[in-house]
């Protein structure tokens, strides 16, 4: 099986984030959103991945594509850096690791995880993995019949016809056909809103009597902004607290209380403080007389009296409040 990751696109909702660093190396619970999502997948196969190629932005830079050959090759697998020269649609983007769209061939999308024990059913001719949710009228959904057969893809619909969300995770049986169908549609100019779109080539599939079937996974985690990635934090601390050791030996704990579960990484040195729940610490970050729940501190930032929720820090950050007094009177607000 091969597995091909899209992840050229630019981030804008994430920013200021994204400014330096591409969405899905951000990190979550002390690993990038890429990595957890290579892991998740090759767990859920049942047959050896040979490639993973990672679609990417030719702005990415060296260290980048090194670490994303590097998160392959520790899962047995060769890494392949294929670049995305413009945005032209999900499509399009597919098709620039046409190479790799050999056989069994697992596609997702770098920002999103899910939590799942699903293993994939490779004789079926192609999968798509959804998760139910109360407003589909904002995501493209899928109609099915008895059998669990997709009869219908339908995007942002306005009247109900199914709350089963794509959530851009996709099993094909056979890559060399998907990869016809996505070049029939740049060769014949076929576009939505001057993309070339996924779903198109999947309707054409359909209508050749490919037969795609829907799986849903246990519970769907974005990564599309700031809010969403501080949640899907929280989640996936909760989800791999029993699996992963979370708190490096190299991290230095004075006088300060951690409440699991956290992650705290190597040389990170908290002082006088209290830390988590649903804490990410990133390596040589130093935290002193704080209060920090239910956020992302990345790499190498100096946090000095602060108290921080629902927050999300970037790299190299010097952060220090000064103390204050306060004499506030009834029905005040502070933010």
């Amino acid at each position: 099986m091969n597995i091909i990751i899209p992840m050229a696109g630019m981030g804008k909702r994430m920013r200021p984030h994204t400014l330096t660093t591409a969405k899905p190396l951000l990190p979550v619970a002390g690993k990038p959103v890429v990595q957890r999502l290579v892991e998740d997948i090759v767990s859920t196969a049942n047959t050896k991945v040979e490639h993973i190629a990672f679609i990417i932005g030719p702005s990415f830079g060296k260290t980048t594509e090194a670490m994303l050959l590097k998160v392959a090759a520790d899962l047995g697998a060769q890494g392949h850096i294929c670049y995305q020269e413009e945005a032209l649609g999900t499509a399009h983007a597919i098709l620039c690791a046409k190479e790799f769209l050999q056989g069994n061939v697992f596609i997702a999308f770098a920002d999103t995880l899910f939590k799942a024990t699903f293993t994939i059913d490779t004789n079926k001719d192609a999968i798509i993995w959804t998760q139910r949710v109360a407003d589909p009228s904002a995501f493209g959904v899928v109609k099915l019949d008895e059998d669990g057969r997709i009869l219908e893809f339908v995007e942002k619909p306005e009247i109900f016809v199914s709350d089963l969300a794509i959530i851009g995770v996709y099993y094909f049986k056979d890559g060399e056909n998907l990869k016809s169908e996505l070049q029939y549609l740049l060769d014949n100019n076929i576009a939505t809103k001057g993309e070339y779109q996924l779903t198109d080539a999947m309707e054409h599939m359909k209508q050749k009597n490919v037969k795609f079937y829907c799986d849903e996974v246990e519970e769907w985690l974005d990564c599309g902004n700031k809010n969403a990635t501080v949640y899907t934090n929280q989640r996936i601390l909760e989800i791999k607290k029993e699996k992963e050791h979370l708190i490096s030996e190299t991290a230095t704990i004075e006088n300060t209380v951690i409440i699991a579960p956290c992650f705290i990484g190597e040389g990170v040195v908290l002082k006088n403080s209290v830390i988590g729940p649903h804490v990410s610490v990133e390596r040589n970050t130093t935290i002193e007389q704080s209060v920090v729940s239910n956020s992302i501190i990345q790499e190498g930032t100096y946090l000095h009296q602060v108290n921080l929720t629902n927050s999300m820090l970037g790299k190299h950050i010097q952060y220090k409040e000064s103390p204050k007094e306060l004499s506030l009177g009834d029905y005040s607000v502070l933010l």
